[in-house]
């Protein structure tokens, strides 16, 4: 790969891709919604011809705003001469809209013009990210071949996208690859997780309310998940769906137990007892974790950044964020 599109940069997910592509020398045109308010996330990346001297070797980043409603505005700005589509621009992940209907209905037809043009710019192939959320609740390990029943809108329009732009892809004669994620972390998190909440409310000293957490679930560092979107694009199969993680579940109360060593090990965080052990409970998903069999086979891709290590460089930047720290 050249010349790459990438929707949804300036999240957690697209920031972490373009920044990795850049650092391999591949050029990425980045679509971002105006007036972004994670934009930060990509200036830093953007060069002078002064950095670029010194950088020969790294990519170059271009910037062109449009939300996503109007993507099929953009194919003679973008013009033909592009490798790969990575579309991860999706709006209403969190809060009311993830179960809005209409909302997501706009996201499913954001998804199908992203294909159309991805094809109107050369791209061979389109990669999108899906979720765990497909599945709805799942007691094995979570690989394409278990049953799909979402509970949610935004799980349903994640599916119905993923099938249509299937189609769509096979229509139009473009490799289509999709990466249904587990949960991941990293800088650029959205405060809200679970993840996020501990570590902001750790690092402010605040008292904290949990569940029992035992949950079984499979984190996966943000920058492996780049490198794993990557190895898609260059070696995933055409119409195939791969879920990404770490392919290992451990306890939510380790995980919480961990960003507490990361921070303060001596922080009382008073996880309550339980000893339930079913796959769910009042509609609560148990297990989460991910077959990863096909991607290692079809890519080579391995997880490298255990969760002590990513979680350390999770709390270094919030501490950053925090005006208080």
């Amino acid at each position: 790969m050249k010349e790459v599109i990438i929707t949804g940069a300036t999240g957690m997910i697209g920031s972490a891709v373009t920044k990795l592509m850049l650092e391999r020398g591949i050029n990425v045109t980045a679509i971002i919604r105006p007036m972004s308010e994670n934009l930060e996330y990509l200036e830093n990346l953007v060069e002078t011809d002064e950095k670029r001297i010194e950088n020969s070797e790294s990519g170059i980043l271009r910037l062109v705003d449009c939300d996503l409603s109007e993507l099929r505005t953009l194919r003679d700005k973008l013009g033909w001469e592009h490798d790969a589509f990575f579309h991860f621009g999706w709006a209403h992940t969190f809060g009311p809209g993830r179960n809005d209907a209409s909302k997501q209905e706009v996201n499913i037809k954001a998804t199908l013009d992203a294909v159309h043009l991805a094809y109107e710019t050369g791209c061979k192939v389109f990669v999108s990210a899906g979720s765990q959320a497909e599945f709805g609740i799942a007691s094995a390990k979570l690989s394409d071949e278990l049953p799909k029943d979402p509970k949610t809108g935004f799980g349903i329009a994640k599916l119905a996208a993923c099938r249509l732009s299937q189609l769509e892809c096979a229509n139009l004669g473009i490799r289509h690859v999709w990466g249904r994620i587990i949960s991941c972390y990293g800088p650029g998190d959205n405060k809200s997780t679970m993840i996020m909440t501990a570590i902001r409310a750790m690092l402010r000293k605040e008292n904290m309310e949990f569940t029992p957490a035992k949950q079984m679930w499979d984190y996966i560092y943000v920058d492996d998940l780049a490198k794993a979107f990557i190895a898609l694009a260059a070696n995933g199969k055409d119409q195939k769906c791969y879920t990404i993680g770490t392919g290992e579940s451990r306890l939510l109360s380790d995980y919480i137990c961990a960003v507490r060593d990361a921070i303060d090990p001596t922080i009382d965080i008073g996880l309550p007892e339980s000893d339930t052990n079913a796959d769910s409970l009042d509609g609560t998903v148990m297990r989460l974790e991910a077959d990863i069999t096909d991607l290692i086979a079809d890519t080579g891709f391995m997880p490298e950044v255990s969760f002590e290590d990513g979680i350390k460089r999770t709390v270094e930047w919030t501490k950053q964020q925090l005006t208080i720290i």
